[in-house]
């Protein structure tokens, strides 16, 4: 289901697509995020995604005007999780309310895994 925005001149209809790649761009930005992470269902093996597919690591789900948020991220190792998944929390629900005008209503964090540099 899209997200609807609707005004005196008609409705605009927001994909989740569209709330995945803002999310996913917004929490980019992030210190102490490596990358959005997506599991291989065949293997159970973390893969991360970067760039244009960075959004696969998103999912979206929208009831009306408000938005829920769930994000599988990979953390560097050395920072601390509680700190950068409040950091990714706040980031994302600024954006995609001021880019899109929905309600964001919760946003999950799903660590999917620590890199370490070498």
């Amino acid at each position: 289901m899209a997200g609807i925005l609707a005004n005196e001149k008609g409705n605009v209809y927001i994909d989740k697509e569209v709330v995945a790649k803002i999310a996913s761009q917004a929490a980019m930005e992030c210190y102490g995020l490596v990358g959005m992470a997506s599991k291989n269902k065949s293997t159970g093996i973390v893969e991360l995604l970067q760039g244009p597919n960075g959004s696969k690591g998103v999912k979206v789900d929208i009831a009306e005007e408000t938005v829920s948020i769930e994000l599988f991220v990979i953390i560097q190792y050395g920072t601390k999780i509680s700190v950068v998944a409040d950091n990714i929390i706040d980031r994302v629900k600024y954006y995609v309310e001021n880019q899109t005008g929905l309600k964001v209503s919760k946003i999950d964090i799903n660590v999917q895994g620590v890199r370490v540099q070498k």
